[in-house]
């Protein structure tokens, strides 16, 4: 009967046609609410539903304390024929490893053996994994905030004037920190340092620098260290040549970002201002770009980085509430 009906209806009624049509018109409007009803542009919301719904996730950290640090002292003479000095700031005793020459493959193969196979907490276990694919070795041993500087070269008999064109199969030099006091590695989670440095040569004159820096921690896993580029730099006056070294260094940071500014409204900066407001003290970091430009009560109407504008995926605080609330209490 209602098949009958159907085409009774379509042969001699125009409602068909007109509920068809209808039907199609419901449906159409559903579909188009669904996708943009519940998606309309920011613009077009007030500011308390987007402080809602466009939150950045906060990325859960893990506070971990460092034992090892280490810095290149007078970068600008150092080369592979005349050497390179290192300053080792360690919490414990530590040995200082440098392996000159180290392969790159096998390098990383001992990271991922680090992960699966053993632990890398002494320098042994590191030569073990790299089966002797470096070309000179030197050791030191580093006593508890000892900053005594290191000078590291290689033996004039090596007769090594570059390690060849880019892309290279060997790093220049690999430093290699570790915890000289096996009780002392029950105690912290990072075991171990690996530093990849570059070191400027016949073929590649590339300032030397740190270009890599690797904690391996003792539960099997490692974690690449990266700089955090700050808004600007602080506004104490240059008192020595450290502080101006530093100030040196943050505008070099600010200028791989094409953020620094004249000389002169660079020392006018500060760094602890946010870069929004110019009020709040800088405590958030975004990733993956790693500018540390907001305070708290900024941080939550970004998707952009207002340095660079790169989109926001995760975001943390370096430090706390509390821990703010604390350093307020001990400055009074």
């Amino acid at each position: 009967m209602a098949a009958v009906f159907l085409v009774t209806l379509y042969e001699y009624s125009p409602l068909f046609y007109i509920t068809v049509v209808f039907v199609c018109f419901l449906v159409t409007s559903g579909l188009v609410l669904s996708w943009f009803g519940l998606g309309v542009p920011v613009i077009l919301r007030n500011s308390e539903e987007t402080e809602s719904s466009t939150r950045v996730l906060k990325k859960q950290m893990r506070q971990v304390k460092n034992p090892f640090g280490l810095e290149i002292s007078h970068p600008a003479t150092a080369s592979v024929t005349k050497g390179i000095t290192l300053t080792p700031d360690c919490l414990e005793d530590c040995i200082l490893t440098c392996y000159w020459g180290c392969s790159v493959q096998k390098l990383h193969e001992a990271l991922q053996k680090h992960i699966y196979c053993f632990r890398i907490k002494t320098p042994q276990a590191l030569e073990d994994a790299l089966y002797s694919e470096y070309l000179y070795r030197q050791q030191y041993f580093i006593k508890k905030n000892d900053k005594e500087e290191k000078y590291c070269q290689l033996p004039e008999d090596a007769q090594v004037a570059d390690f060849g064109p880019v892309p290279r199969s060997r790093y220049p030099l690999i430093a290699l920190l570790t915890l000289a006091d096996e009780e002392d590695r029950e105690i912290y989670d990072i075991i171990s340092m690996v530093a990849v440095i570059h070191i400027p040569d016949e073929s590649y004159r590339l300032s030397c620098r740190i270009l890599y820096q690797y904690l391996l921690l003792a539960q099997g896993q490692y974690h690449d260290l990266k700089q955090l580029f700050m808004s600007a730099n602080n506004t104490a006056p240059p008192s020595s040549d450290a502080s101006r070294g530093e100030r040196s260094t943050d505008r070099s940071l600010l200028e791989k970002a094409g953020l620094a500014e004249d000389e002169a409204e660079f020392h006018e900066e500060n760094s602890k201002d946010c870069v929004v407001c110019q009020n709040g003290t800088v405590n958030w970091v975004l990733l993956p770009c790693r500018h540390t430009c907001l305070c708290d009560g900024c941080i939550k109407y970004f998707q952009q980085c207002p340095m660079c504008r790169q989109f926001v995926q995760e975001s943390f605080p370096l430090c706390s509430k509390k821990e703010q609330d604390e350093d307020e209490s001990t400055q009074i």
